[in-house]
């Protein structure tokens, strides 16, 4: 992806988290976008409980990736940086 496509993707990603954020924050938790890298790299980090939730695996792959690669599909992959976890 080029720049101007980065900046594309990080608004609609930026948005699609918002719309989960309630989700997260009803369990006392939050997600921001830290990046999306020139290979399609979706880097997210997880606040709050979700550092120590069990379902962390769950959350990222069935809630976080697939809101992520439906507005952003030029998306590969998402991860959380500040756990390790990919989706």
């Amino acid at each position: 992806m080029n720049p101007k496509e980065i900046e594309a993707a990080e608004l609609r990603i930026r948005e699609a988290l918002a719309e989960l954020r309630p989700f997260l924050e009803a369990d006392g938790g939050d997600i921001t976008l830290d990046e999306v890298t020139p290979d399609g790299l979706a880097r997210v980090r997880l606040h709050g409980n979700c550092l120590g939730c069990a379902m962390v695996p769950m959350t990222m792959k069935a809630g976080v990736e697939e809101a992520i690669k439906r507005v952003a599909p030029q998306v590969r992959k998402v991860e959380a940086v500040n756990l390790g976890v990919e989706a």
